[in-house]
């Protein structure tokens, strides 16, 4: 146990955890409303800026979670739900939601959202079974074009059904709406965390084939399930509470797996760390940029994060010697 927590505990996870903190307690005292010198600061502070920053942590670990288990069963580093078109279907399901229950509750979008993101990686991994061409490279362009469709079936129903607005505000991917009694669902994401810690070593097996899995005598098509079912609650979760949230769950994996391998087990930690250091940081910029004014959270996400992950793959090599060079 000393010698677990020996290796867990080492000198760039501390500085991680560090971090994750000052960004935390940055995040809670940046905004339009100045708390220092405004009234009522300890309800403010409460009623919104401790949510929105619980809320910001609970996503990022949410998506990077999602990403790193569809990575490892799909075998392939640029699978993740924004790739895959998990979130598109998420997407389709509040929509509707909206449509069969007038003024739906928060529990019901996200049911639909989660049965719907529950369909869509049923359907990518479905199709990533029957597919001949299985390059790195093909595989997330067919979850690409499969979330298009979906993304733009929900469109057309916006569109009919002039629901629009709802779309519109699920594609912002912002965390200005969160606040108490509006967020709390989230912490079922630290449930699916500690499931999928348990249920690591199993995950990776499932990683290395249905041959060597069933050789080893555990049930393939179970562990996927399974695995489908938790993305599927973490993704639909993060969907109805705060909407789209690009690329996290492709970048963060990668950046720790360049540094740390691909032991699941291992990296979870790393992966919770690294996500809410990513997300809070882009959540702090977002409000600062062009202060008093808000940027959408996805927009930094998204362009910040595609940025990043075309270096990481143009410098691999050089990108991996310099991580290790930066945390030691």
């Amino acid at each position: 146990m000393e010698d677990t927590k020996k290796k867990i505990f080492t000198k760039p996870f501390i500085a991680a955890i560090a971090t994750v903190i000052v960004l935390a307690i940055a995040s809670i005292f940046i905004g339009a409303y100045d708390i220092f010198k405004e009234g009522n600061s300890s309800q403010m502070i409460f009623i919104t800026r401790i949510p929105r920053t619980l809320a910001l942590m609970l996503a990022a670990v949410a998506m990077s979670l999602s990403g790193i288990v569809m990575q490892l069963i799909s075998q392939n580093k640029l699978v993740e739900p924004t790739t895959t078109g998990t979130i598109e279907w998420a997407g389709l399901g509040l929509v509707l939601v909206y449509i069969l229950i007038p003024s739906p509750s928060l529990l019901q979008r996200m049911t639909g959202a989660i049965i719907a993101s529950f369909i869509g990686s049923m359907v990518f991994f479905y199709l990533l079974r029957n597919i001949k061409l299985k390059s790195s490279l093909f595989v997330p362009i067919v979850g690409i074009m499969l979330g298009a469709v979906i993304s733009a079936v929900s469109t057309f129903i916006g569109l009919e059904f002039n629901m629009t607005q709802v779309i519109e505000v699920w594609f912002q991917g912002s965390f200005a709406p969160v606040q108490r009694g509006r967020y709390e669902y989230l912490f079922v994401i630290i449930l699916i965390t500690i499931a999928i810690y348990r249920y690591a070593d199993k995950l990776t097996i499932a990683g290395l084939g249905e041959d060597i899995t069933t050789n080893l005598g555990l049930n393939y098509n179970q562990i996927i399930l399974r695995a489908n079912i938790l993305i599927a609650i973490a993704c639909g979760i993060v969907a109805a509470v705060i909407g789209n949230l690009p690329f996290l769950g492709l970048i963060v994996p990668n950046l720790v797996s360049l540094y740390r391998g691909d032991d699941l087990r291992a990296n979870i930690p790393w992966v919770c760390l690294v996500s809410m250091i990513v997300m809070l940081a882009a959540d702090i910029l977002s409000r600062t940029i062009i202060a008093p004014f808000e940027l959408p959270v996805s927009l930094i996400l998204g362009s910040a994060g595609s940025i990043i992950f075309i270096i990481i793959l143009l410098n691999q090599r050089r990108f991996k010697i310099w991580m290790k060079n930066l945390w030691w």
